[in-house]
């Protein structure tokens, strides 16, 4: 008797897997024909530079060296929460944007949010923006870092969306910047789908 119970659970077992790699399969196809993430708003970089892109993380690094000297990095990574409008892209994206001046160690650090405005324009908010003194600084021990941005004259603030905008960080960067952070999350996805479809096969 307990053999037959041996093998009424591998069957079980087996007719469970069959109908995991059947869903495991329409989910890929699902996703190879849907096409999502395609638009005609592709954007560009500008002069910015893809540093780090890995398969293995979420976040990407981006990076550029004006003709004044100085230079401007930008990490980003998809949100956590989805975006509630119309948007073409679901999620927003958590840029930290840093502008380091010839010859300063200090740096000028943006915390930003970019979104789908309506159909597949984007732009961005400003969240918080800091300066950071360098480390040999008397400032640097002061855990102050500002007012929050929300509590700046309104002109101030878009004075300081425009400095980022100088810089290259617009309308054309964030369309790139989030179209570029919803493919690679369909890709590492349906990586993920595939490994585990190829481990069920074996």
């Amino acid at each position: 008797m307990p053999r037959v119970t041996q093998v009424l659970r591998t069957a079980r077992k087996a007719v469970r897997d069959l109908d995991l790699l059947k869903i495991l399969e329409s989910e890929l196809n699902h996703e190879l024909s849907s096409m999502r993430f395609q638009s005609d708003k592709i954007g560009s970089l500008g002069d910015f530079v893809l540093e780090w892109d890995s398969q293995q993380s979420q976040d990407v690094v981006l990076r550029k060296k004006c003709s004044s000297g100085e230079e401007v990095a930008v990490s980003a990574l998809l949100g956590r929460d989805t975006y509630q409008g119309d948007g073409y892209l679901p999620r927003e994206a958590l840029m930290k944007i840093c502008v380091k001046k010839p010859g300063l160690s200090s740096i000028l650090q943006f915390d930003c949010v970019a979104f789908n405005k309506r159909g597949s324009e984007s732009e961005f908010d400003i969240q918080n923006a800091h300066y950071i003194p360098s480390s040999s600084s008397s400032l640097h021990a002061s855990n102050y870092r500002g007012p929050l941005f929300s509590d700046l004259d309104p002109a101030l603030q878009q004075e300081l969306k425009q400095y980022l905008a100088v810089r290259g960080i617009d309308d054309n960067f964030t369309n790139f910047l989030l179209l570029h952070l919803h493919k690679k999350e369909q890709g590492q996805y349906m990586n993920w789908l595939q490994k585990l479809k190829d481990m069920m096969v074996e």
